[in-house]
């Protein structure tokens, strides 16, 4: 049923309606009926003339006379009904109560309605009135049919271009705009699979900026964020539009090379790549220099999956990133087998923390005017059950990248806290012995580290003078003032600071006076220059240590190993000293009997040929 408001509009409507009669008189009763009630007539005396108006004009109803001469209504009505253009004009017949009216046959070529003669006005008036509003709801219908279909077709393509918006965000970096990780590995898949088929050749290149991390953490990520625009925009320029460049996350740049088919061109290609590093990036007024190691792969088919190809890539960057003289690096077979080993070496490491399968050897600190040992130092150990005792120059990095470099760390604090309380209640060593303990760079910057150290003294109830906790200058170049704040809050503990491996970085003269350390180990690649005779070697050890005394800092001597060495330290006045010529690191019921005696009246060991790895500290 119509609405009202409908039917009042229907009211300001101008409807057109053609009438079909052979006798005038007819004609002008209805036109005048139906003009006085605001309608629009036309008038045709035959089937002939009404066909021809209404294809001029076509009406909104038609009121057609069943019985004329020539075309009869019927055939009228047929014929238009047979038209697509006049096929929806509503029909009315007019026919008279003495004729022979066939209703089946009307209604049948398309009649509407019928209307009998002689006419009775409100019968006449009702039946336009309800055929027009008919015609006028089916056009509405129709319209807003109409408008439903666009609203569907104009919101299918909104909802097309918002999935083709979340499409590209799922596939582009936000960042840099460019292919991220997700895409990088579709257009990899295509590339192998027309290898695979004989049809395209092509290399990865995994690029990994250097020392992004520093300029990242000293200057803040809104400024590493405009780096990271730059870079990418300085490497989409040196790259052929057939090239596919693509931020992987991080610092980490990946490259997809069409039609290589061998290293040699890979090369070139990464060559000219690393080659935009060359000039600085000038960046809010500041001048930035940075590098970038790359791996490459070159495509062939022993590959069945791209990440395969990425991890290889990726392995193949840490591989050039490790090495001193090259800024790439081509991977080869052999590394993949070396990856296999370094997974399977942290999956034993991960069950080896867990189920206690390492030991602590401690190597003593001895005093160079007595012979005493007045402090160990505490070195993990790792024996495995398969491969035997495994070197910490193997182990150790494989910790501190997988992050198993915390509940290491954290189980060597406690387990050399723990050897310290036990010699101490057995009195087999004095108040001023102390346990020096390493600490890595992830360890130092672990915010929970200053708890876990609380809760280890607490637990085994080692005064905070006697722990000793090393640390080497790569800490320091990590961040001035994070390393500081944390420094002194290990300083206000009244925890011992040593600073390991003296001299082996270039930050120690600018920045030691600025930290409280208690302890200087000078690294051992100085001592055992006091062998040589060049004034050099000679003066370095004594410039070193005048440098500690001006600073107040005690000064341990590292990598002792002979003789002559610990004579000229003698004579250098030096306080504290270790190495392989006093003692080997060695389990604690080896140390127990050394305790408390000068090993000055032991034996001392002049075979320092041993495979024992300085470096053999857990971070």
């Amino acid at each position: 049923m119509p609405d009202r408001h409908f039917i009042q509009s229907f009211d300001h409507v101008s409807i057109d309606i053609l009438i079909v009669d052979d006798k005038p008189n007819n004609l002008r009763l209805l036109s005048t009926l139906l003009e006085r009630e605001g309608y629009s007539v036309r008038k045709a005396l035959d089937g002939e003339m009404a066909i021809t108006a209404i294809n001029t004009l076509s009406p909104d109803l038609v009121l057609l006379d069943i019985m004329m001469p020539g075309l009869d209504g019927y055939e009228v009505c047929k014929r238009l009904k047979d038209n697509p253009h006049t096929t929806e004009i509503p029909i009315i017949f007019l026919t008279a109560l003495n004729e022979a009216f066939d209703k089946v046959k009307a209604f049948d070529v398309g009649g509407s309605d019928y209307i009998t003669k002689p006419f009775q006005i409100e019968e006449v008036l009702i039946r336009i009135r309800n055929q027009v509003m008919l015609k006028l709801s089916e056009e509405r219908m129709r319209h807003l049919n109409a408008e439903l279909e666009e609203r569907v077709i104009e919101r299918t393509q909104q909802l097309q271009s918002a999935n083709q918006q979340l499409l590209d965000m799922a596939l582009h970096d936000m960042l840099t705009g460019l292919p991220n990780r997700a895409l990088f590995m579709q257009e990899l898949q295509g590339a192998l699979d027309a290898h695979h088929q004989g049809n395209e050749t092509f290399a990865v290149l995994f690029l990994d900026c250097d020392r992004f991390k520093i300029v990242n953490d000293s200057l803040g990520h809104c400024f590493g964020d405009a780096v990271l625009i730059h870079i990418s925009q300085r490497l989409r320029s040196n790259l052929e539009p057939t090239d596919l460049l693509a931020r992987l996350g991080g610092d980490e740049f990946a490259v997809l090379l069409p039609n290589i088919l061998h290293s040699d061109q890979a090369i070139a290609r990464t060559e000219a790549l690393l080659q935009t590093f060359s000039h600085p990036f000038q960046i809010e007024g500041r001048e930035i220099f940075l590098d970038a190691s790359v791996g490459i792969v070159v495509g062939n088919k022993t590959y069945s999956k791209p990440e395969y190809i990425l991890r290889d890539a990726d392995n193949a960057m840490y591989r050039a990133k490790a090495s001193k003289n090259h800024r790439y690096h081509v991977f080869d077979a052999s590394m993949h087998q070396e990856a296999l080993q370094r997974l399977q070496l942290e999956v034993d490491l991960r069950r080896a923390i867990e189920q206690g399968g390492l030991t602590l050897y401690y190597q003593p600190i001895v005093c160079l005017k007595t012979g005493r040992i007045v402090a160990v130092e505490a070195l993990v150990r790792w024996f495995h059950e398969a491969h035997g005792m495994i070197s910490p120059v193997d182990f150790i990095p494989v910790a501190e990248e997988t992050g198993l470099i915390h509940p290491l760390g954290n189980w060597v604090l406690l387990e050399g806290c723990r050897q310290l309380r036990q010699w101490q209640v057995n009195q087999q060593v004095d108040e001023s012995f102390s346990m020096s303990i390493n600490l890595s760079v992830q360890q130092f910057h672990d915010p929970h580290l200053i708890d876990h150290i609380d809760q280890i003294l607490q637990a085994t109830q080692v005064r905070p003078q006697n722990l000793d906790l090393e640390i080497t200058e790569s800490v320091i170049m990590e961040g001035l003032m994070p390393t500081m704040n944390m420094l002194h809050q290990i300083k206000a503990r009244q925890i011992l600071l040593s600073l390991d491996d003296f001299g082996t970085g270039f930050s120690s003269l600018s920045y030691l006076h600025a930290f409280p350390f208690d302890l200087l180990k000078i690294d051992k690649s100085f001592i055992q220059r006091l062998d040589h005779t060049s004034s050099e070697s000679v003066n370095l050890v004594p410039a070193i240590m005048a440098i500690a005394q001006t600073l107040k800092i005690q000064v341990i001597a590292e990598g002792i190993e002979s003789l002559p060495q610990l004579r000229d330290l003698q004579r250098l006045n030096c306080a504290r000293g270790q190495g392989f010529l006093f003692a080997k690191p060695m389990p604690p019921e080896s140390l127990q009997p050394l305790l408390g005696v000068s090993l000055f009246n032991q034996p001392l060991s002049l075979d320092y040929s041993s495979t024992e790895v300085r470096s053999s500290r857990p971070t």
